[in-house]
């Protein structure tokens, strides 16, 4: 197998290099921008809104920190925890919200599953990303129902006039391939971008620092081998100066496993969870989206998109490490798909000095159906089961912003949401927010807001079998306050400070009779600092602090705080570029003070600190041959730190990378 991916990169490296040969006298490099029909709330056609945190990612940020998936593009972000523990994949929790509560976007089109609302960052492959935007707590009505944390909008690359292109090959120190190409082109009628990328590894390596247990012995992960193969499309016709259209096109396949925990409950009764023995042995997405853009001369404007996103997987439990047999209790084999078909019509209105309005109407249908067999007896024929359920999701809003006396800049909005349930009683409840900022200097802007968001339950949460479900289920609501500052300092520096409180009523948790039930009060608050500051033109560096307070407020409660959220979240992130064609980059992150609880609810609940740590990343990356050539090579987690961001799932040791970087 090493062999064959040896081969298979030294050819992705041969077919580049050819390429930059045939091109590289002839052309200059391209650029591309960020999909114009790719954004729900589009700020350069409205008044500035500084009142709602929203922090950016570029794709050249993407690129100096080599992050090839989501989580990685995401993990330094202030306010953002990155975890992964007995699912296998990788979740974006914002603020101490779970990521089932924040809305994931690509160009507008819903990510989140239909099934339990969440979502794998790390089947979401970066080469196609211009930017991202995250928009904390108090984000726009205009995305809708689930955002209680907040909004996550990937928006995608789209050609530019002429033609371009770009691939490259990589390489970790164990022989694991990554590769990836686009091209992209247009004129001044047309546009598109189209990008692949592929990846398949054998799984990744532990610490040398990790301690053997019975269930892992350290070296490559045990189950965690990752093979994807990604396409991506769009493109984009100016019909005249007042109508744009614009097509996407995104499809991933491949398999993973999902590691086990390596400590089982005869080593740790009161904290350890089973061992499982999890496979997805296939998966494959697709999603869809077409838009229009109408912006005729006067006051009106309206957009509109229809979009639809399936997602299937073949899910296997075994019996042991083997992964081969499935005979014991539990055991099952199950073909699960979830589908979001839906559109949204907006129509804006600007009035100029006196402000925007925009108003939005949206519906979705969300499907999940679960076809497979499980062993309810060990050493006896699988049973077969089928589940299907389905509802709709209507949302209508309208926001309206305006700047008063030429300094204030106020926001203002409501949405109502309606979910319409197959089974149970239909409900709807309306979300609401209002924000202010304004300069009380040339270098001082502050900003202050509240909303409150609501999420409707999951499929999950209506209709789990097992009793588990209930389909009487309320919305989920948070009451999100927020002030901020930005201040610009001298030698190009620049500062950002907000402080927040999220108060959650009826979150949803399963009661002691494993039900899904409206009984939960979380209080979550906490502040948030950054600086940036530009070094002589040539680079960057940003220093960001996390601080956040948990509060489990349920009555009855043992808990004190809740588990799994990080108090302290500290990071450094530095970007150069010298004059002979060397960028290098380098991050440092310090994620300490986080709790988990004993798992047996037959006695008393015990607390237990997970251990804090620290992680280094570095890249290097050297310019050959004009702006066309480029070798790179860097190293994640150089000083190998053995860590976990859950209890018994280890975490990747040092692993250095090789890659080979052409432009055309």
């Amino acid at each position: 197998m090493r062999g064959i991916r040896v081969h298979h990169f030294l050819a992705i490296l041969w077919v580049c290099a050819s390429v930059s040969s045939a091109w590289a006298n002839e052309t200059t490099p391209g650029v591309t921008k960020a999909y114009s029909l790719g954004e729900i709330v589009v700020t350069d056609k409205m008044p500035t809104n500084k009142a709602i945190t929203t922090m950016e990612i570029t794709d050249v940020d993407i690129e100096n920190r080599n992050a090839k998936t989501l989580d990685k593009a995401l993990e330094l972000l202030p306010g953002i925890d990155v975890s992964n523990g007995a699912q296998g994949t990788p979740r974006i929790n914002i603020r101490g919200f779970r990521s089932r509560h924040t809305v994931l976007l690509l160009n507008g089109i819903p990510i989140n599953s239909t099934y339990d609302g969440q979502f794998d960052p790390h089947l979401i492959p970066t080469e196609n990303i211009s930017k991202i935007k995250v928009s904390y707590g108090n984000n726009s009505v205009l995305y809708g129902q689930g955002g209680l944390a907040g909004v996550i909008n990937i928006i995608t690359k789209q050609g530019t006039k002429g033609f371009h292109g770009e691939a490259s090959g990589e390489m970790d120190e164990r022989g694991n391939p990554y590769s990836r190409a686009n091209v992209s082109g247009g004129n001044e009628r047309a546009n598109f971008f189209v990008s692949v990328s592929n990846k398949d590894s054998e799984g990744f390596l532990l610490s040398d620092d990790f301690k053997e247990t019975p269930f892992e012995n350290g070296g490559i992960r045990e189950n965690s081998d990752d093979e994807r193969t990604s396409f991506f499309g769009n493109i984009g016709f100016h019909m005249n100066d007042d109508i744009n259209l614009g097509l996407t096109l995104e499809r991933s396949a491949g398999e993973y496993g999902t590691p086990s925990t390596t400590i089982d409950n005869d080593m740790d009764p009161l904290f350890a969870k089973n061992l499982k023995y999890d496979r997805t042995e296939n998966f494959d997405t697709f999603s869809a989206q077409l838009a229009i853009e109408y912006h005729p001369k006067g006051i009106l404007g309206v957009r509109a998109w229809g979009f639809t996103n399936n997602h299937e997987e073949d899910l296997d439990r075994y019996d042991d490490d083997t992964y081969s047999t499935q005979d014991s209790k539990g055991s099952y084999s199950t073909t699960d798909e979830t589908t979001i078909t839906g559109g949204t019509l907006q129509t804006s209105l600007d009035f100029k000095s006196s402000g925007t309005a925009v108003f939005s109407f949206s519906g979705q249908n969300e499907k999940y159906t679960s076809d497979g067999q499980e062993v309810l007896k060990k050493n006896t024929p699988a049973e077969a089961f089928y589940l299907d359920n389905e509802v709709d999701i209507y949302s209508a809003g309208l926001e309206y912003k305006v700047q008063l006396f030429s300094a204030l800049d106020m926001v203002m909005g409501y949405s109502h949401h309606w979910q319409s349930r197959d089974v149970g009683s239909d409900d709807d409840k309306g979300s609401y927010m209002i924000g202010a900022s304004t300069d009380i200097t040339e270098t001082t802007t502050i900003r202050a807001s509240y909303a409150r968001q609501i999420r409707f339950p999951s499929l999950k949460q209506l209709y789990e079998p097992g009793g588990a479900g209930n389909s009487e289920l309320s919305p989920e609501q948070s009451s999100n306050y927020e002030a901020g500052v930005t201040q610009q300092l001298p030698w190009q520096m620049e500062m950002d400070l907000a402080v927040f409180q999220n108060n959650v009523e009826d979150y949803i948790e399963k009661d002691s009779a494993d039900q899904n039930q409206n009984n939960e009060e979380y209080e979550f608050k906490g502040v948030e600092a950054r600086l940036t500051k530009a070094i002589m033109d040539k680079g960057t560096i940003g220093i960001a602090y996390s601080y956040l307070h948990t509060e489990d407020k349920s009555s009855g409660t043992e808990k004190d705080e809740l588990q799994y959220r990080p108090t302290h979240k500290f990071t450094i992130d530095m970007t150069y570029k010298w004059d002979f064609g060397l960028t290098a980059h380098a991050d440092f992150m310090r994620v300490a003070k986080q709790y988990y609880y004993s798992t047996d609810e037959d006695l008393p609940l015990e607390k237990r600190r997970l251990d804090d740590y620290s992680i280094i990343n570095l890249k290097l990356e050297q310019k050959l041959y004009k702006e066309n050539l480029f070798v790179y090579l860097g190293v994640d987690n150089l000083l190998d730190e053995a860590y976990e961001e859950s209890y018994g799932y280890p975490q990747s040791g040092r692993t250095s990378y090789a890659g080979l970087r052409i432009k055309f």
